[in-house]
């Protein structure tokens, strides 16, 4: 018998170090998945599944839906320390063959039946390639890795949705909003002049859903031109709003970056919510060449604030909650009284109705 698919909310140990050991290659990979030395500090803890990880987004190619086999997503985050302290702060890929369920008797994994083939230094020595001619050394990570990890998945590929909604990754209500933003965003794009009036018409009436002002819209300054910069040296802990879409829209160009950061329509339903600012970004790993990466305007990241694949093309409520970066111009400072303060810090959720999120 099939033994049945964790679902969200389940309890899982993470395996100790020398069974997940025995589960990797000489390249520290299970399925071409490699497993990074930040993840041996969960070892032996109990997790909640947080989402079943059967697609993903590959951001390495050209970015497109990947599936994802036998892997779930827990509520943990790379921290960079093996990678040269990258602030990407990526949630983890698990292979389910190194977690195990907390509850009742988990049988002999095969993983156990025989000799490992990797050691801890093996998986430490797989994270940097240096440079043959002194540059930069070449790193690898589960974002770097993730088209080799993965196969192909199309969007129309309807068993993704039928799974999204068994792993318990996303209710009816989230999966008909999705459903009914792409095929509404679809047609305002198809050329048939349409394109206006289907975004005004979604302005006038969006607030009957809840939702936010039409999410896809160009920036305002022409591409070339120089874009605005705000300083707020924004600490963890501190507490901001981010400003409007419209305003927003007044500091990217036409290709909606700034000093080339993309603003994403997935950003736009946070827009004039409160959150705090959960760490400061100068360097990350591009995913595409596997180099470090300085910014040359530090950005932050928001506690709480992530991609939810609500408006993302082909990549539909993809579970994968990368945190989005966000330049200091687009957010402003918060004020707080005291101990009691009034302001209300957001808890975003994924229950939400898509449709107009």
């Amino acid at each position: 018998m099939m033994k049945p698919k964790p679902r969200v909310g389940d309890w899982v140990e993470v395996r100790s170090k020398s069974e997940i050991l025995a589960t990797l290659d000489e390249s520290g990979e299970l399925d071409g998945m490699p497993f990074m030395p930040e993840m041996f500090a969960f070892c032996g803890r109990q997790f909640q599944v947080y989402k079943r990880a059967h697609k993903t987004c590959d951001t390495v190619f050209p970015i497109r839906g990947r599936r994802v086999a036998e892997t779930l997503h827990l509520e943990t985050r790379c921290s960079g320390s093996a990678h040269n302290g990258c602030q990407a702060g990526c949630l983890i890929f698990w292979k389910e063959a190194w977690l195990k369920p907390v509850k009742g008797s988990t049988p002999q994994n095969e993983a156990e039946l025989r000799s490992a083939l990797c050691t801890a230094a093996h998986v430490e020595a797989a994270v940097q390639r240096p440079d043959p001619e002194g540059g930069s050394p070449t790193y690898k990570c589960q974002a770097t890795r993730l088209p080799y990890a993965t196969s192909d998945l199309a969007w129309w590929d309807v068993r993704q949705y039928v799974e999204d909604y068994s792993s318990g990754n996303a209710n009816v209500s989230q999966l008909v909003g999705a459903a009914c933003y792409s095929i509404y965003h679809s047609v305002s794009q198809a050329g048939l002049g349409l394109g206006r009036p289907m975004r005004q018409f979604y302005d006038r009436f969006h607030r009957l859903w809840g939702g936010t002002p039409f999410p896809h819209r160009s920036g305002a300054i022409p591409q070339g031109q120089p874009t605005p910069v705000a300083q707020l040296n924004l600490q963890p802990g501190e507490l901001v709003r981010i400003k409007s879409q419209a305003d927003i829209l007044q500091t990217v160009d036409v290709t909606n970056r700034n000093r080339g950061m993309y603003w994403d329509a997935e950003e736009v339903p946070y827009c004039g919510q409160t959150f705090r600012v959960l760490k400061r970004v100068t360097k990350i790993i591009n995913e595409q060449t596997g180099r470090m990466q300085e910014m040359k305007t530090p950005s932050v990241i928001l506690d709480s604030v992530v991609c939810q694949g609500r408006y993302s093309r082909c990549r539909v409520l993809c579970p994968r909650s990368i945190y989005p970066f966000w330049r200091e111009i687009w957010l402003e400072r918060v004020q707080e009284t005291g101990v009691n303060s009034s302001v209300a810090v957001t808890q975003p959720t994924q229950d939400q109705s898509l449709c107009g999120q």
